[in-house]
Order: C-alpha cells, then structure tokens, then sequence
C-alpha cells in the first residue's frame, strides 16, 4: 500500500500560459472524475490526493515542473506531523532535543528545517496532517505518549519552554532591531555573559556601531552572541557560518559547544560539513523531495550520519533517498597531472594599498585545466586579489598580464534584476540557451532550468548562487573567477557544484580561480592553493601557488586543527581537540592527513 503526496509549487504554476495539459491530460479526469481542477479562489490547479492514481502524466505534461507526484510507503502516513494546506509541503516525523548534546541536522534546502524549528520552538502547533480540523493538545501529547518528545511539548502547552533562535537571514535582525551592538546584547544578555561572548567572537570593535553598518560576518557572530546570552531551555542555531572565515567558524563551534556543556539542548542546521562534524554529537538526516515533503531519521552518531547522508542510503530504515553516493577520491588530491599543464597567466609580485589597509602576493601563475584554491580569513584581501585578477582593481605595483579573457562571480551577489532567470542566461551566454549545446553541458548538471520562469529577485540565496555560476560558467572566457561559490547551498548542492566545477575546467580545458571557506569543499575541488596570512582589516600577505598538501598542512597548522580521512568515504574529517589522533598528527607536524 502506498501513501500518495501531490504537491503544486505555486509560484511556478502558470495557467495562463500552459493551457492547463495537467487537466486535460490526466487519465483520471478523462474518466470524468475531477482530478485536476483550478481552483477559482487562486487560479491555480488543484489536485485530489485522495482520486489521484499516481501515473505521473502530470508531471511529465506541466512545461514549468510545477508538480511533484510522490508514492510513499502508508505506513509513514502514521508519521505526518504537519501539512501546510492542500497539495502543499508536509514534514513525517521529529528530531528529538537531547540536553546537554548538540544535535545537527543534516539535509537538502527546502526539507522542512523551519517548520521543525518552529514547531520544537512552540511557535508552530503540529497538526498531524489535519490542516482543516487541527487537533488539540490534548490528542498531540496523546500521539507522542511514551516519546522523549511528550514533556517537549507538555511544556510547550504549559508555556514552560522557552526557545532561543538564531535565525538563517541575519539581516533580518538588523531589521527588526534599530540600535547598536552594545544595546542588543544588553536586551538579550539574561545569562551575564555578554563580555566573554563579545571577546571570543571578536566583535570588540562591533559593539558601538549600529546593525545597519555591520559586514555580514559580524552581524552572524552578533545574532549567535545574541541567543547564546538568553536563559532558554532549547536553542536552535540555523546556519551559523554563513558570512564567517574558517577562524569564526572555530569560535562559534566553541560557543554553540559550551551551551551543550551547561546542559542545554542545541541543535544546529548546517552545511559546511567540515563544522557539523566539529560541532555535532549527533545527527539526524532530513531527507524527501525539497519543497514537497521532508522526513527525519532516527537520531545516529555524527561519523554515521553524514556518511549515510553521502551514501544517500539509510540502512537501520532501509531507505534509499539518493540514486547516488557522494564520493571522495584520495587521487584527486594529486596535483601531478597538472605540473606539465600550459602557462595561461602568470603574475609578478603584487602591492595593493588603501588607505587603512594593504595586502602583498607573492608571484604566481595559472595552469590550464587546474582549479586554483584561495583560503585565509576574512579581510585579508582575498577578493582584493581577485578583482586585480579580473581587472577590476590595478595593482600599486606589479602589472597582470591581461591577454586572457575573465569572468567574474563576485562574492556579494545582486538578486534586484526584474527579469526571468532565463534572460539574465540568455545574456551571459550571448544568445538563446534553449536547445543549445550550454544548456546541455552546463544549466542540465546544476538544475538550473526549473528556474527558467522565475523572476531573479524572487529567488532564494542559494537558487541565486547557483545562477550566478552557471552565468559566470556560461561566458566564453580563459579563466572563470568565483568568489564564495558555496554561499547560501545546501550540501548537496556543494559537491555538486564542486565535482562539476572540477570536471568542467578539465574537460574544456579551463581554468578556475576558486575562493572559499569551506575547507571540504576546497579540499574537494583545488589542484593547488594560495593560502592568505596577516592582520585582517590591516595587513594580508598572500602566497605563490602552493601543492594542496602543503597548503593545507600549513592552514590548518594556522587554525591548529587537524584532519584524517575517514575510513569508508574517505571525506577529511576533523580530529577532536586533544584526541590521541590530533595530539600524533600535530607532534608530527602533519596536520592534513593523507593516508
């Protein structure tokens, strides 16, 4: 027996400019049973979960992908704990907050993390499913009689749980608070801890400016600073490293860390999994069809959890949710193949100075079909570097060599163009991209074109990342430039676009010029790195093109962590502070672990 889920996604739902084929195709109606009707209130079509046979036509038929028909086992229909309204998302299942551990979670964009958040937090009742009659809380705390998750939600009922969020869009604080830094955290600051937070999260020179001046990194580290000084029983952190170098992210790990340690329940949605393995003691994977339904596993060990997220196979469920498994090869580590490749650019030694700030690098030079790391804090002059590469900034002294063509994705990226995605590819491409030899290689392995119709400022941080890559990908240029690529994506969505990447420049005999702060990602998809050292806001110092092992030794020497390989995927892993592995490799002097 199956259980059907038929959701619409309303905003690409166009009748007026589809005939209506849903309708009229679906093998239901043709019977004369009303299937598939539109909806006169909203004007968009309508589907009958309940007559639906599941044949998929529908889908196939929609031109704008705006139906997701989805048999899951009945069974898990037992498991619903919230759906939205008619053919819309609904969430099976719960995480479970454990005190005095922090609980990652661990899944795609669009798999229900808010609705879990709002729900675990009391601002969201669960209805079961029953979005036309809610139950009350009476038959809620009956379905969860005997769970960990009853006396959650007993205290919720009786207004004994307080949450603390830090929620995924930070400026919305910025928004919502008109003050200084100073002034939110005396709002917030229930547990005296204000001073300690301020300094761990370097945000000294934060506090007598107001959120509105604040750079995106230090307006996160407010917001953590933030919740992490109220007096909660639940906190709940969503995506912490956004904006933040890898040195940041280090402090927010032991921040989020020491509420577990006082005996809070945490949990943290995030995507640089290199943190989640730092911060976590344990995982639970959200997985499901994005925007249509999310389901939560049963809670798993932080090194079996993201190894069965990148397995795509859950075995104590005995669920396949991917078709494919994310895998991490060691040989990609190799840079011998790319020692003979060709000369495209080189560069002397370069100086660049405002009036606060300089930052000197050290000669290099680019290779055909290599991708070019850049790692090093924030405020080093890392884009500085980059935009003096593309031609955007001149060097003080030192001259590049501008034979070669660039294109270039900056970091910050512009979402208020009022046009449909499909013109801005138009544009990058020089030229219609439908039916195009670019649309195959390019716009078809990032799944760009379910985005086609959509307007560009309507769309969300990581629809508009990946965008902006395939633009940048799309021109017809020597060296491709990208700026913080993995912004705003999901994990999946990382090492898709990182083993893309990769392929891409090898295959067309490209070049990519690559900054990030996500050490797997950059791990994953460098063939050499430049590694950036100095003050930051002062002084940055950057180095020639270095073997990924030695950048990487030297890097993660700077931020004293070190990595192995874990055994069975072999994606770098994080060795816990003072472990007997950390203590061996950092006497050694290695500290990015090959073997």
């Amino acid at each position: 027996m199956t259980h059907r889920v038929a959701v619409l996604d309303k905003d690409l739902c166009q009748p007026k400019k589809c005939g209506l084929e849903c309708i009229k195709y679906c093998p239901v109606n043709k019977s004369g049973a009303d299937c598939i009707i539109l909806n006169e209130e909203t004007k968009k079509a309508q589907i009958d979960e309940d007559i639906c046979n599941g044949c998929g036509i529908c889908v196939k038929v929609c031109p704008f992908e705006a139906i997701t028909i989805v048999n899951l086992p009945s069974e898990l229909a037992l498991d619903k704990i919230h759906q939205y309204g008619p053919n819309s998302f609904r969430l099976y299942k719960l995480p479970t907050p454990r005190k005095g551990e922090v609980v990652g979670l661990l899944g795609r964009n669009g798999m229900g993390k808010s609705t879990v958040v709002n729900i675990l937090a009391g601002n969201l009742k669960p209805n079961l499913g029953r979005y036309e009659n809610p139950p009350e809380w009476d038959e809620i705390l009956k379905y969860y009689g005997g769970t960990e998750l009853k006396s959650h939600f007993e205290k919720i009922k009786n207004k004994q749980l307080r949450a603390s969020i830090k929620p995924q869009q930070v400026h919305h604080v910025a928004q919502a608070f008109d003050g200084t830094g100073k002034e939110l955290m005396e709002k917030y600051d229930e547990r005296g801890v204000s001073r300690e937070l301020i300094k761990e999260l370097e945000l000294e020179n934060s506090m007598e400016q107001n959120l509105k001046e604040l750079s995106g990194g230090e307006l996160q580290r407010l917001a953590i600073a933030a919740v992490a000084s109220k007096d909660t029983e639940f906190y709940f952190f969503d995506e912490p490293s956004s904006y933040n170098d890898v040195f940041q992210r280090k402090s927010v790990a032991r921040v989020i860390q020491s509420l577990a340690k006082i005996g809070k329940s945490v949990m943290v949605v995030e995507h640089d999994l290199t943190l989640l393995d730092f911060l976590s003691d344990y995982i639970e994977v959200l997985y499901g069809e994005p925007a249509a339904y999310g389901i939560v596993s049963s809670v798993l060990s932080t090194k079996i959890g993201i190894n069965v997220f990148l397995d795509g196979y859950l075995p104590t469920e005995n669920v396949r949710f991917r078709d494919k498994k994310f895998s991490f090869d060691v040989s990609s580590s190799s840079t011998d193949e790319f020692q003979e490749g060709s000369e495209i650019m080189s560069y002397p030694k370069l100086e660049k100075k405002y009036a606060t700030f300089s930052v000197t690098v050290e000669p290099g030079r680019v290779r055909k079909g290599e991708v070019l790391g850049i790692m090093g804090a924030n405020a080093l002059g890392k884009t500085t570097l980059m935009k003096m590469i593309a031609g955007v900034e001149k060097p003080n002294s030192g001259d590049i060599d501008k034979k070669i063509k660039i294109s270039y994705k900056p970091q910050y990226l512009q979402n208020d163009i009022d046009a449909e995605v499909i013109a801005l590819l138009d544009k990058a491409n020089g030229g219609a991209i439908e039916g195009s030899q670019e649309e195959e290689q390019i716009l078809d392995p990032l799944k760009i074109k379910k985005l086609y119709n959509k307007s560009v400022k309507n769309l969300s941080g990581g629809e508009l990342q990946k965008v902006s890559v395939a633009a940048c990908l799309l021109q017809k240029v020597d060296l491709y430039a990208l700026d913080e690529p993995s912004a705003f994506l999901d994990v999946e969505d990382r090492i898709t676009i990182a083993k893309f990447l990769q392929k891409f420049v090898r295959s067309f005999g490209k070049t990519a010029i690559v900054i990030d702060h996500d050490i797997q990602l950059m791990d994953l998809i460098s063939d050499s790195m430049i590694i950036f050292e100095g003050v930051p806001g002062l002084s940055g110092h950057a180095t020639s093109p270095m073997p990924k092992a030695d950048a990487m030794n030297r890097f993660l020497k700077s931020l004293d962590m070190s990595f192995r390989r874990d055994e069975r995927s072999l994606r770098p892993r994080v060795n816990k502070l003072e472990s007997r592995l950390d203590k061996e490799q950092k006497n050694s002097g290695n500290f990015y672990y090959k073997n």
